[in-house]
């Protein structure tokens, strides 16, 4: 049997794609860090955010390694705290809830992007380099004020950053 050869290079671009194709996913899939949220966190009482100790009093908290940790409550038609202020070189462990419907919880330009179910918790985390603002949009569908449900994360210098002491 003898194949073209036109007939050969188009089979070949054509594995080379499909190789292509499979390793593009592969890499989207595992390459880069991003984990599915999972089902470890236990569900907490929708209408019961205020008895709860980390969504009572939404703010930033500062943990013993280092690390931060924002507590964050997304409602019609808002974000609590707005803004959010966080220190520059640092890791943030983002925790959010919902008391009334679903939303969505994205931090534009890094890779915190969730659904925020009522009585679940979202956790995702995200490192902040440099200092500056990053837009929260709700990219979920949640009402008539859906449009206007924006906040901001200041990132400002860490010399400049004080956790909030309750």
């Amino acid at each position: 049997m003898n194949i073209h050869s036109y007939e050969k290079l188009w089979l070949v671009a054509s594995m080379v794609l499909i190789v292509g194709f499979i390793a593009t996913v592969t890499y989207g899939a595992v390459g880069l860090g991003i984990a599915m949220i999972d089902d470890s966190e236990s569900s907490i009482d929708p209408d019961g955010l205020d008895e709860d100790e980390r969504f009572a009093d939404p703010r930033v908290a500062e943990m013993d390694d280092g690390t931060y940790e924002a507590y964050v409550v997304a409602e019609q038609y808002r974000f609590n705290p707005d803004p959010l202020e966080v220190p520059a070189n640092s890791t943030v462990t983002f925790h959010v809830t919902s008391p009334d419907v679903i939303h969505g919880y994205e931090i534009v330009g890094t890779n915190v992007n969730t659904m925020v179910i009522p009585g679940e918790v979202a956790t995702m985390t995200v490192e902040f380099e440099e200092p500056g603002e990053y837009g929260v949009v709700c990219n979920e569908y949640c009402g008539a004020g859906h449009h206007g449900m924006e906040g901001e994360v200041h990132v400002v210098p860490e010399d400049e950053f004080e956790v909030d002491e309750e």
